[in-house]
């Protein structure tokens, strides 16, 4: 699983670690001290835990699905929800999960610019047509739209924070697009983010 460095950091609504999730990452952790976060444009992210085994996470990808998991030359399995998704999941069943108590909540899916391939609309389906088949139903959908969106996610408490970022689209989009021309040897996992007036979802 993705481990980045966490530090503690002051956060007006809830006092925590927070670990900062890129593109083709995820996190999963039992400590009752750490939030996960991370920025979504056209990208979903499944925030997942047990309640009762108390471990949980969060991952974020860029694409539905793949095969092989592989982007241009690299292997990049987790930048495609099908990937993203089992990975997040099996690492959680891991350390003491069970799938029928997995709660599971789901962000982002924007529409970004003219995104003529409709990348975060195909997201957000792939997202809802796994949990429906896995016969898994969310309790939070915050899908689609046309705004990028911050995310801060406690695992152990399964409290979610949302922010909508009206102005941070036309830059978001333009890094997803170099991102997606690229594969870079590190995406900087771990950074931390400090999170402000987020609305509880």
């Amino acid at each position: 699983m993705m481990r980045g460095r966490v530090i503690r950091s002051q956060l007006p609504c809830f006092a925590r670690a927070v670990v900062k999730v890129g593109p083709g990452e995820h996190h999963v952790t039992d400590a009752a001290d750490t939030a996960i976060s991370t920025i979504l444009g056209s990208c979903v992210a499944a925030c997942i835990r047990d309640p009762v085994a108390q471990v949980g996470g969060l991952n974020h990808f860029m694409l539905p699905q793949s095969r092989d998991g592989v982007w241009g030359k690299a292997s990049a399995s987790l930048r495609y929800g099908n990937f993203a998704m089992e990975r997040l999941i099996n690492d959680i069943l891991a350390r003491g999960g069970h799938r029928s108590r997995l709660e599971i909540k789901l962000f982002g899916g924007a529409r970004l610019g003219r995104d003529h391939a409709a990348i975060g609309t195909r997201n957000a389906d792939y997202a809802e047509a796994y949990l429906r088949d896995e016969g898994m139903v969310p309790l939070v959908r915050q899908l689609r739209g046309t705004r990028a969106r911050l995310v801060v996610y406690v695992p152990a408490t399964g409290r979610s924070f949302m922010r909508e970022l009206p102005g941070e689209g036309v830059r978001l989009a333009a890094a997803e697009r170099r991102f997606g021309r690229t594969v870079p040897a590190c995406t900087g996992a771990g950074t931390i983010e400090l999170f402000h007036q987020a609305g509880e979802v």
